[in-house]
């Protein structure tokens, strides 16, 4: 086979495939209600100051670890 001919099909197979992808959605209308019981903020990751200050652990960590295998004793 041509390379033209391989390449032909397999454009033709991947549309073919797209399109009955497109008809396999499902049509019918869904209807999700999430209640979560109210707005709670209480959660510890819902705080700024703990993305602050693991931001800072992590970038502290990050440091640590690429300048401590840069010793040169002579």
């Amino acid at each position: 086979m041509t390379k033209l001919t391989h390449t032909v099909l397999a454009t033709v197979g991947m549309f073919f495939a797209s399109l009955m992808t497109t008809f396999a959605q499902e049509t019918s209308k869904l209807d999700v209600d999430v209640d979560l019981g109210g707005a709670k903020s209480d959660v510890w990751y819902s705080q700024t100051w703990v993305w602050i200050v693991g931001g800072l652990v992590f970038i502290l960590l990050l440091v640590a670890l690429l300048r401590g295998g840069n010793s040169n004793k002579a």
